[in-house]
C-alpha cells in the first residue's frame, strides 16, 4: 500500500462516521394543530410546540444549563424514556410522575411494528407505560418503583425545588 494514501483513507473513514452521527438525529414536538407528539429526522415547522432534539441513543438534547447541577448530572448519565400509546391511561399517569418531579425525559409513542418490536427487545414485550432510567428498565406503571429508580438515579423528587 502506498503510505501517501494511508492518512487520505482515515480522513474518509473519519468523513463518514461523522456523517452518521451528524444525520442522526431526530426531532420531537407537538403539533400546534392536533396537540400530537410528532417525531421526524427533520427539523420541524417554525410554529410547532416543545421542540426536543434526540440523539442517536435516544437521549433527549436540549439546552440543560438551567437545571440544578443534580438534575443536570442525572440526565447526563441516566437519560429517561418513557414508551407510550395513544390510547393508555396508564402512560398520562407514568407521564404525569415524570412531569411532577420535573424529570428531563424523552418520550416514545408506540406507533408501528418497529417502535413495538424495540421495546419488547428492552422489557421483553411491547407492554405500556414502560420506562427506561438509563439501563434500569421499569415495564408497566407502578408510581413506587418509578420513585425508586429515579431516586436512586439522582434526579429531584417530587416539589423539590428547582431553582439553584
Amino acid at each position: 500500500m502506498n503510505p501517501f494514501r494511508l492518512p487520505h483513507i482515515i480522513l474518509a473513514v473519519f468523513c463518514m462516521a461523522l456523517g452518521f452521527a451528524a444525520s442522526a438525529q431526530t426531532y420531537r414536538w407537538t403539533d400546534p394543530v392536533t396537540d400530537q407528539t410528532m417525531y421526524s429526522d427533520s427539523a420541524p415547522p417554525g410554529n410547532a410546540k416543545n421542540v426536543v432534539r434526540i440523539s442517536v441513543a435516544g437521549t433527549a438534547i436540549g439546552d440543560t444549563s438551567d437545571l440544578p447541577f443534580a438534575t443536570r448530572n442525572a440526565v447526563e448519565k441516566y437519560p429517561v424514556v418513557l414508551y407510550t400509546s395513544a390510547s393508555c391511561e396508564s402512560c398520562a399517569l407514568a407521564r404525569n410522575l415524570l412531569n411532577q418531579r420535573k424529570v428531563p425525559f424523552t418520550e416514545k409513542s408506540l406507533q408501528n411494528e418497529a417502535d413495538k418490536a424495540e421495546l419488547a427487545k428492552l422489557v421483553g414485550d411491547a407492554f405500556v407505560p414502560s420506562v427506561t432510567v438509563g439501563r434500569q428498565k421499569v415495564r408497566g406503571f407502578d408510581a413506587a418503583a418509578y420513585d425508586s429508580t429515579l431516586d436512586l438515579a439522582g434526579y429531584p423528587k417530587a416539589g423539590t425545588p428547582t431553582a439553584q
